[in-house]
């Protein structure tokens, strides 16, 4: 964020009434905030600006710097700090920031506020608007409130600023430029002026009109030394959390990365491996594993929660959570595929350029086949069949769980036949229906008997999940492929 007290030095100049500014001195009325951080979002969206902002400490009449007794950091709703109430009071994709600075000597507060995207933001389930100096409902506006639509609809949240009037050496010291060279396989360039040419035409940078440049929430998300640098970027770092035994009661280590998706990767990949719980090999069973999660599952699907998560969301951000037992992977964003269907439906992104340019830079793939790895390689350490829970409600996440190896006596009913389901869209996939002795095979040596096998296809046809290859053939070689085949 821009330094506050320059930040309202120049607001405070303006002489005509901004429907993205408002100008407080001491108010505090939590519920008068979340209606302001509704209305400027939505305004800002209507009117293009890159940001809105309240401050406290400017008079509303005459745009004198008077100083302010406000502090967001002491206020409360109820017994709940204001900042975490107005996050559960307001829409997913609200982004604000409070940031303290001086001015002429007074104390002055700044709430900056990111534009509305994906939907308006609303307060307490209202979406509001700034109408001249006044905030209004947006329903009572039907032609405002068409705009304010036609504007979200029209938004890309990848190519909006993250961070706007930057010097060019700001702009090289803010981002990690060199990764992106190194990633891309490319020389670096000599002068600072082809370096960021090249950034500008990934998106990365945008240069302005005056000669200084904006940071586009893609280029912070991907490249950012700090992401802490940007307003509300910070909440969108990889966090992730090892607890003690199954449970969620006692956390061992909380690790948050601040530093961006790309240039951060394969030092967030090699952080989780050293957490993951110790594995002792099981006879054969394991081969010469001796690792509880497949390397390749386990980098799958920190690429694809890092690409398919729902950027416009707030509040929240891609999380791993590690147990004694499982490893669960969690983005904002309900899944865009049928989750039964994720290996065979043709790849869909939410997040087109950031998903292009993790792709060249060779951390996932946009082929659809992520998710063929990380069932293939868990069947070949005799893993049950990775979790999806798709939650739909509020915003909406996605959450994949890879589970530890057990015997196949210990799992249960529902992840054998989801286990069978999984091994048939794979065996569908390479061309070869599945049958008793593949799927026998797919447990391991030590795994169950033809007969139990028998059993446990017999239950996913009744679940709905498979079908007969062909219905016609003799009982004892019959194979079976997906329902939806």
């Amino acid at each position: 964020m821009k330094d506050a007290g320059l930040l309202v030095r120049e607001l405070a100049k303006t002489t005509t009434e901004l429907e993205w500014v408002e100008f407080k001195t001491n108010n505090k009325d939590p519920k008068m905030i979340g209606r302001d951080i509704s209305a400027l979002a939505n305004s800002a969206t209507h009117r293009e600006a890159s940001c809105a902002y309240m401050i406290w400490g400017v008079d509303d009449a005459t745009h004198e710097v008077v100083g302010t007794e406000f502090d967001h950091r002491t206020l409360k709703c109820g017994n709940e700090e204001v900042e975490n109430w107005l996050h559960h009071q307001l829409s997913g994709n609200a982004s604000f920031e409070f940031v303290e600075g001086e001015c002429d000597g007074c104390r002055v507060v700044v709430l900056s506020v990111r534009p509305a995207f994906s939907h308006t933001v609303d307060f307490e389930n209202v979406a509001y608007i700034r109408v001249g100096s006044y905030t209004k409902p947006l329903k009572s506006y039907p032609a405002i409130e068409a705009e304010v639509w036609n504007k979200i609809t029209k938004a890309d949240y990848e190519a909006s600023v993250a961070l706007e009037d930057v010097p060019l050496r700001s702009v090289l010291e803010l981002l990690d430029y060199a990764k992106y060279f190194e990633l891309l396989g490319l020389p670096l360039p000599q002068t600072q002026e082809e370096t960021v040419r090249y950034l500008g035409e990934d998106c990365l940078v945008v240069k302005q009109d005056d000669g200084r440049f904006a940071v586009t929430n893609l280029g912070a998300l991907l490249l950012a030394r700090n992401l802490s640098d940007f307003a509300g970027l910070g909440r969108k770092a990889v966090r992730i959390v090892k607890y003690e035994g199954t449970g969620r009661r006692a956390i061992l280590k909380d690790r948050v990365s601040l530093v961006g998706y790309a240039n951060g990767f394969e030092q967030t990949i090699e952080y989780l491996h050293a957490i993951l719980p110790s594995s002792e090999p099981i006879g054969d069973a394991l081969r010469t594993q001796q690792v509880p999660y497949p390397a390749e599952a386990l980098r799958e699907l920190m690429a694809n929660m890092l690409v398919h998560q729902d950027l416009t969301t707030s509040g929240n951000g891609p999380l791993v959570e590690v147990f004694d037992d499982r490893v669960e992977f969690t983005n904002p964003g309900a899944s865009l595929v049928e989750p039964l269907r994720l290996l065979d439906n043709p790849p869909r992104s939410r997040n087109q350029r950031l998903a292009s340019l993790m792709r060249r830079f060779g951390i996932c793939e946009e082929l659809g086949t992520g998710w063929d790895k990380v069932v293939m390689s868990c069947e070949e350490m005799f893993l049950p069949s990775p979790k999806v829970d798709d939650y739909e409600s509020g915003a909406g996440s996605m959450k994949v769980t890879l589970r530890a190896r057990v015997p196949f006596s210990s799992m249960l009913p529902s992840d054998r036949v989801m286990a069978a389901y999984w091994h048939a869209c794979v065996c569908y996939m390479e061309g070869t229906p599945m049958g008793n002795a593949s799927l026998r095979a797919r447990f391991g040596a030590d795994g169950p008997s033809a007969s139990t096998i028998s059993r446990l296809i017999r239950d996913t046809v009744d679940a709905g999940l498979i079908k007969p290859y062909d219905p016609n053939g003799g009982r004892k070689y019959m194979t079976y492929v997906p329902a939806w085949a």
